[in-house]
């Protein structure tokens, strides 16, 4: 969660009423750039834009991580032998779809 103040100085920060002012610049500003802005209300971090292409690569790295993360699970649940034999496996499967 965003708090009231943001120090990562790697970002703009503007208020949406500045944005909102000028649009045009700031749009340019993030396609070139690459980099997030973080729009405030009132003083507090609200929002955040960045540009479609940096945003997916964003989801990207988020996607790997999440792969990388279940493929870690996996190994360290077969380390610890809790892995099943197909044969169990399929039991399993049976019995919960009572088949």
């Amino acid at each position: 969660m965003i708090g009231a103040t943001i120090h990562d100085r790697s970002r703009e920060i503007k208020s949406v009423t500045e944005f909102q002012k000028n649009i045009k610049l700031y749009v340019k500003t993030l396609k070139d750039s690459h980099t997030p802005m973080v729009l405030t209300v009132k003083g507090k971090a609200e929002l955040v834009v960045q540009n479609a292409e940096t945003y997916q690569e964003l989801l990207n790295e988020v996607e790997r991580a999440w792969f990388i993360s279940d493929v870690n699970k996996g190994i360290q649940e077969m380390e610890a032998r809790q892995e099943q034999n197909a044969e169990e496996a399929l039991n399993d499967l049976r019995a919960k779809l009572a088949l």
